[in-house]
């Protein structure tokens, strides 16, 4: 694997997947089919800056974004934007005044791996530590959800699981996915076991991860949504709402200054990204 200065340019977050460019290592992809091409274009995604790839069950597409045929079957078409700073979709989590989103993730067993990688299907006391950061970070906002990590996985609100090895190899970070139309956060995180040890993130910029991660699951669309180019270089390349709504958070400002180390940027140097002031603006707004 890279080390972290050559995914400083490279490393993206997830809309819902993230996936780290590589250079000298050629990955051999299954193509796409020429009808989900279309499908994603009608949708409005951009297939061109970054060629979407099969991935897990579905595709990856413009680098961090998980869909699967039956989410392309069920999205309507997708739309453009004005330029505005933070972004929600259709769907929210319906809080009741108060909801405390419930998160599970396994713990590596103490003979399942030694060191900083873990065990197994379950996370390193780094990666845990990684969690209970973006929890506490979340929990410090006074929002009507607050989030609470549970030591059993059934009736957890969001399950958090290590993603495949071949997938942890080819450079994937993670993955998530939106709020349901019943106004439930969407269930299931899938985090990379490695980034301690393949990346040596800290456990602040795992914090800021697996928060960004936990924002999808909630509602957040890419703050640089209108143009990932702000934080992943390259020309510009506005995401399309992909039929999940990209809206504007009233009271979050516009243009591309404003997008300046926001949690849920698109791209990162994999290092800590607590919320600022934009990004609280966005929380109180919503939650």
């Amino acid at each position: 694997m890279k080390k972290l200065n050559y995914f400083t340019a490279c490393m993206l977050l997830a809309s819902a997947t993230f996936f780290a460019c590589e250079s000298d290592q050629v990955m051999k992809e299954e193509t796409v089919s020429s009808e989900v091409m279309a499908r994603l274009t009608d949708l409005g995604f951009d297939i061109t800056n970054q060629v979407p790839i099969i991935f897990e069950d579905g595709y990856l597409v413009e680098g961090d974004i998980y869909l699967t045929d039956a989410d392309l079957a069920r999205m309507k078409a997708g739309v453009r934007v004005p330029v505005e700073e933070q972004y929600s979709t259709n769907n929210l989590v319906t809080t009741g005044g108060n909801r405390v989103i419930t998160v599970y993730a396994p713990e590596a067993s103490s003979g399942g791996g030694k060191g900083k990688k873990g065990g197994g299907s379950g996370y390193s006391p780094g990666m845990i530590a990684g969690l209970d950061l973006a929890i506490s970070r979340y929990n410090g906002q006074n929002l009507e959800i607050s989030f609470q990590r549970v030591t059993s996985s059934s009736n957890a609100d969001i399950v958090m699981t290590r993603l495949s090895k071949g997938d942890e190899r080819r450079g994937v970070l993670g993955s998530a996915g939106f709020p349901t139309a019943s106004g439930d956060p969407y269930g299931e995180i899938k985090m990379s076991g490695v980034l301690e040890s393949s990346y040596g993130l800290s456990t602040a910029g795992i914090a800021t991860i697996i928060a960004h991660e936990m924002g999808h699951c909630v509602g957040f669309r890419h703050t640089d949504y209108f143009d990932r180019s702000i934080s992943c270089g390259g020309g510009t390349s506005n995401e399309g709402d992909g039929g999940v709504g990209a809206n504007h958070i009233p009271g979050t400002p516009t243009g591309a200054t404003a997008s300046a180390k926001s949690w849920m940027l698109a791209c990162t140097d994999g290092g800590d990204r607590p919320f600022n002031n934009d990004d609280r603006t966005a929380l109180n707004y919503l939650y």
